[in-house]
């Protein structure tokens, strides 16, 4: 690796790492879950006497630079009785939480790329948006053998949402689909 590429150190010392994580107001555990290592780890990197190099180092950099980035990418805490986790393959786009009852629709987003947006640039949908996006990850209700469709999914009438809960709202030709949590 060429070290003259980047502008960071080579290393991060402990009173850093530590420095960071009280920065965030995160506990060792809670840090640990935000950067994807054991509490073990953490701690064994706070209370070393070694600096610590590797991944952590741009990390800890950027943690510095943005530390607002670990709100940004925390989920929120659900609102409504229904959340939808809007995904693009492994990647979390978007959580709606819906109150059909209602009618009430509160939307996250976790991309700043509008296509992978659910509502795009839409940044409060109304619960029709919400209703014709969940459509927009069904077949259509006009479809040929829509009936043997329903059947073959184990659904008694065409609703959106029961056909996502089946389906996933996945779609031959893209890698988005949804999570439904209740």
């Amino acid at each position: 690796m060429n070290r003259e590429a980047y502008v960071l150190p080579d290393a991060v010392t402990p009173e850093q790492i530590k420095a960071i994580r009280k920065k965030l107001k995160l506990t060792q555990a809670g840090f640990a879950d935000f950067i994807c290592v054991s509490k073990k780890t953490v701690e064994r990197w706070e209370t070393g006497k070694e600096s610590v190099s590797g991944p952590i180092v741009p990390l800890i950099s950027m943690l510095g630079e943005y530390p607002d980035f670990e709100q940004k990418m925390r989920v929120p805490k659900k609102e409504f009785s229904l959340r939808l986790w809007y995904m693009y393959q492994n990647e979390v786009c978007t959580i709606i939480d819906v109150e059909e009852r209602l009618r009430k629709v509160k939307m996250y987003n976790f991309t700043n790329d509008l296509i992978k947006r659910a509502f795009g640039r839409v940044e409060e949908p109304s619960f029709e948006q919400y209703e014709e996006f969940l459509e927009s990850r069904c077949f259509p209700p006009e479809r040929d053998k829509m009936k043997l469709q329903l059947e073959h999914l184990g659904l008694p009438f065409y609703d959106p949402i029961l056909i996502i809960e089946k389906t996933q709202g996945r779609m031959a030709e893209d890698f988005f689909w949804i999570r439904i949590e209740r």
